[in-house]
């Protein structure tokens, strides 16, 4: 891993202590402890690397590792509700929550590839400009023109499964996922297809 990741690990880990996050103070990633607890918990779901998996689970390699250690942060108080992701994060310290955030950040992301060419077009206009007769902000304004996402802020969305980003999406309309505010009054905006075209579209992007 290099110098820089590492730095940049531990400024997370800072930035997330100085939210209540870690009490006692940061922990340092294990990146060790981090493959050992993917290899045992997490790679039934997630496979060992995070990159592919099953389409209804999310990829994680090279995620955020201020953004997975709050979702597993939120598993863990209830903030996010999932029976299975309630249970795995049940069991982990919070210095093993870095380790694991920690360990998958550090792989590299797949590339993706868009998959229905009727709706493409349709996902790229809303992805990049919005609908703002409707008024749906444009996802670009938070995750990047790349999907790249913000560090600490907004996860990266690139190649992600399509069936993953709409499965969220509605969950956010639905009022089932709650955990980032301003994405339930999104989504609540949104038609199927209009969900559907721009997760679509956010899976071929790179």
């Amino acid at each position: 891993m290099k110098v820089i990741d590492v730095l940049r690990l531990s400024t997370a880990a800072l930035a997330l202590a100085a939210t209540g996050a870690w009490a006692d103070g940061p922990p340092k990633p294990d990146l060790a402890r981090g493959q050992a607890i993917a290899s045992s918990v997490c790679i039934a779901c997630h496979t060992f690397d995070g990159s592919r998996g099953l389409p209804a689970n999310p990829i994680i390699a090279g995620q955020h590792v201020e953004y997975l250690v709050k979702q597993l942060t939120d598993y863990k108080s209830g903030a996010r509700q999932n029976a299975i992701m309630q249970g795995m994060a049940a069991t982990l310290s919070e210095s093993d929550i870095l380790s694991v955030a920690a360990f998958y950040a550090s792989k590299t992301k797949p590339a993706g590839t868009a998959r229905d060419p009727a709706l493409v077009a349709f996902g790229e206009r809303i992805y990049r400009g919005g609908l703002a007769d409707r008024g749906i902000p444009a996802c670009a304004g938070c995750h990047g023109p790349s999907g790249a996402g913000i560090p600490s802020q907004y996860p990266r969305l690139a190649g992600q499964h399509a069936e993953y980003t709409e499965a969220q999406l509605v969950a956010y309309r639905a009022g089932q996922r709650n955990n980032q505010p301003h994405m339930p009054l999104i989504a609540a905006k949104m038609t199927d297809r209009e969900i559907k075209a721009v997760s679509d579209y956010i899976a071929g992007l790179r």
